[in-house]
């Protein structure tokens, strides 16, 4: 229990920038309360004053208040207190309605500032995580945390607490009216109503855990479903081509099933509380009624006193379901709870210091010194890397697959941070740097090609803010992009399809180098930036990339070496180790390695 309410809390703290409007919703839940037992009063004088025209007899030793009241209403025609009550019951109901619509809008609001904030705080944890953290974890999974557990929050706050509030505050006052009146009856009902509770309370509990346990394999469920979504859909053409169309249907059937199963499993347990809740209800009633009953037919209390205390007993049961069925919507949603806090609680490992220098340019030299890295503590992918890149030059990284190129530009931009060595710039070590800062000073072509299913012009102009229509023309020319884009059906203005499907291979790699030109960043990154081109389109970047070795510092990896013989030096890695560095001829003497790649490529 004491964990359940640990957790319970963590899940209300998002809640916690909206105390304001929580505590009016509260405000106006304890009216509609107080309305509720007013209601229910009236139970009293329409029985005995009005429909039977008799007095009011209630147990002895009533607080002086209460029996002015009824001393009143025995005074009062019948006639007379039924127009009354007609007046008293339209108010009392108007306002109650009232009362009624504010608290359940207020609770609306709190719940939709919760899910508007926590998917804001998810979305900007998500970029501020290193890529190490996307290396092990799945796309759909972290769609999921942000679609599908945000939902089980909002149910959380917006309903679940509002009804855990008004229902025991609905419960806490028709149990004091219950007691209030079974006290001055008979010693023993007091003893039923608290039996009754323990009753209902115990089974509540454990099949409150069993549907948090079922919740989480649920949002599991719900997590691979969202990843198989993510990984077929955008690997549309692969299934296609492969004829894996049946397959991938009886992945998604299998998964599918296990979630309807689980849900089903949820769902039973859940609707098993209602009735239970109700049938422990109306055994304690029925009992209930025999003893009071009793006391109705000998004439120690008036029926419409006998009506309030059933009445209040019967209101009772009706929020303690409601309270049953909370405890189960909150059970789900501690889990989704503790699945978003997992990921907000995940450390930025890649994060400015305090004191962080603000670098407005580069103007010296890269250095890499003793450098080592690995994605896992097993496995190095680079050791001891020692390189110096001066300002204005152009250095070639080439290699096999797999050597570590592209795990050596990454450390620059600090999408990553070495585990031994340091990477500095100017002197100044990257982690001693604001990464903003930093970053603002590379521009990147990937092999990946990143582009958005927005315009032409969006895609180009995402490399700078506020670009001018001439710069992003300007940016496109020197990509030897700005002929094929002036074709296209809307030119600058044509949507480009998710991940730019619309375009070519090579067409996509020239606007993707468009926007890092740009950027006008200092330091130029091209991974592979030439291996979707055709023959025609690499022999046109070929001449923007000479045209860029004079102008920035660029660091290119590439297999075709005939894209890097103009590199003012060629770094040649195998097995995460520089093994030569030198002009192209230099290497054909010096590097067997860079001659045998020399050879498969020009002498085969």
């Amino acid at each position: 229990m004491k964990a359940f309410f640990r957790e319970y809390f963590k899940l209300i703290k998002f809640a916690s920038s909206c105390k304001g409007f929580l505590i009016l919703a509260a405000l106006c839940m304890g009216v509609s309360t107080i309305f509720d037992g007013v209601s229910l009063g009236m139970i009293i004088p329409l029985s005995d004053r009005v429909m039977t025209n008799k007095e009011i007899v209630i147990p002895a030793n009533l607080p002086p208040f209460l029996a002015s009241i009824i001393a009143k209403l025995n005074s009062l025609e019948p006639l007379v207190l039924l127009k009354m009550m007609a007046i008293f019951m339209i108010t009392l109901f108007f306002f109650k309605g009232v009362f009624i619509f504010l608290q359940n809008y207020l609770m609306n609001i709190v719940g939709q500032s919760v899910v508007r904030e926590v998917k804001n705080r998810l979305y900007a944890k998500f970029h501020r995580l290193s890529l190490e953290f996307y290396a092990r974890k799945r796309t759909g999974e972290l769609i999921s945390r942000i679609t599908n557990d945000v939902g089980f929050i909002t149910q959380a706050i917006s309903y679940a607490l509002a009804d855990f509030i008004y229902n025991s505050m609905q419960a806490f006052l028709f149990t004091v009216i219950a007691l209030s009146i079974a006290f001055t009856i008979s010693w023993q009902l007091p003893i039923l109503v608290f039996v009754i509770f323990p009753l209902i309370s115990f089974p509540v509990l454990r099949i409150g855990k069993r549907v948090k346990k079922l919740s989480t394999e649920i949002q599991d469920r719900m997590a691979d479903l969202n990843s198989l979504l993510a990984e077929t859909i955008q690997g549309a053409y692969i299934v296609k081509v492969f004829c894996r169309e049946k397959y991938e249907e009886e992945r998604f059937r299998g998964i599918n099933y296990q979630y309807y199963k689980y849900m089903l499993k949820s769902i039973k347990r859940t609707l098993m509380l209602s009735p239970f809740t109700e049938f422990i209800g109306a055994l304690g009633a029925v009992i209930i009624l025999l003893i009071v009953g009793k006391e109705v037919i000998l004439g120690k209390i008036s029926f419409g006193v006998f009506g309030l205390f059933l009445g209040s007993l019967m209101s009772m049961i009706k929020p303690i379901k409601k309270l049953s069925n909370v405890h189960a919507i909150n059970q789900q949603a501690i889990a989704a709870s503790n699945r978003i806090y997992s990921i907000l609680d995940e450390e930025v490992k890649i994060k400015s210091k305090n004191n962080a220098v603000k670098i407005e340019d580069f103007k010296e030299t890269v250095r890499f010194e003793a450098v080592r890295f690995g994605y896992t503590q097993e496995e190095q992918v680079l050791k001891d890397i020692n390189l110096q890149i001066k300002k204005g030059e152009t250095i070639a990284l080439v290699g096999p697959s797999g050597a570590g190129k592209s795990t050596l530009v990454s450390l620059l931009p600090r999408l990553y941070d070495p585990q031994a060595g340091t990477v500095s710039i100017d002197g100044m070590n990257l982690k001693d740097l604001r990464v903003s800062y930093l970053r603002n000073l590379i521009a990147v072509v990937s092999q990946e090609m990143v582009l958005f299913n927005a315009t032409v012009r969006d895609n180009i102009a995402y490399g700078k803010d506020g670009a001018t229509e001439d710069e992003i023309i300007d940016a496109a020319k020197k990509a030897y992009a700005y002929r094929f884009i002036k074709n296209l059906p809307q030119g600058f203005s044509t949507i480009i399809g998710d991940r730019g499907f619309r375009l070519s291979g090579g067409e996509r790699q020239r606007v993707a180098l468009a926007r890092a030109i740009l950027k006008e960043a200092p330091i130029l990154i091209l991974d592979e930036a030439t291996s979707q081109l055709d023959s025609e389109s690499e022999q046109l970047i070929k001449e923007a990339f000479y045209h860029l070795m004079d102008e920035k510092t660029v660091i290119a990896i590439a297999h075709r070496l005939s894209t890097v013989q103009k590199a003012d030096r060629i770094v040649v890695i195998e097995n995460g180790k520089i093994v030569g560095i030198g002009s192209h001829s230099e290497l054909l003497e010096s590097t067997p390695l860079y001659k045998k790649l020399y050879e498969m490529q020009f002498l085969a």
